[in-house]
């Protein structure tokens, strides 16, 4: 396990009885370098959406462990807030949650000369995505190959 991931990890740990107890779902938790600089990011939900009031509780209780345990040793800015319309598809309660939804697939290498693709969400497991396209063609995605998956967003 990297640092990188060690750190999301027990920050994740310290955010579950955060989240419990006041009915919050985790969506992600990283922790990561932007020019020059650490982010550890919080991305939370609730039913009903997140509030700025709920994204300052949570930040003020995470904070407050963090400091206590310190286990952190680079300098880092916290960040917490929701995850957003144009999240990323990334742990199994994602896909779960959006099983008949449409979403946009964008791989790392083309297929057929095609990267992105759009299509129903129709089933996945831990290899593997399958949407349906508009023209009733069903796709599997080796979920290795996917560079990218989210919520398609129609404007």
């Amino acid at each position: 396990m990297t640092r990188r991931e060690q750190y999301e990890a027990q920050t994740e740990s310290i955010l579950q009885p955060i989240m419990e107890a006041n009915n919050f779902e985790l969506v992600d938790v990283e922790y990561v370098k932007e020019a020059g600089t650490w982010y550890l990011r919080a991305y939370i939900d609730k039913e009903g959406g997140i509030a700025i009031d709920d994204c300052e509780l949570v930040s003020r209780a995470l904070s407050e462990k963090l400091d206590e345990l310190d286990f952190i040793e680079d300098s880092y800015i916290l960040e917490v807030s929701s995850p957003g319309l144009g999240r990323p598809l990334k742990k199994d309660k994602d896909f779960n949650r959006n099983l008949g939804n449409e979403v946009e697939v964008r791989l790392y290498k083309a297929i057929n000369k095609q990267k992105e693709f759009v299509g129903i969400l129709t089933a996945f497991d831990k290899d593997t995505v399958i949407i349906e396209q508009e023209d009733g063609e069903e796709i599997i995605f080796n979920r290795q190959e996917i560079a990218l998956i989210r919520l398609a967003l129609d404007f």
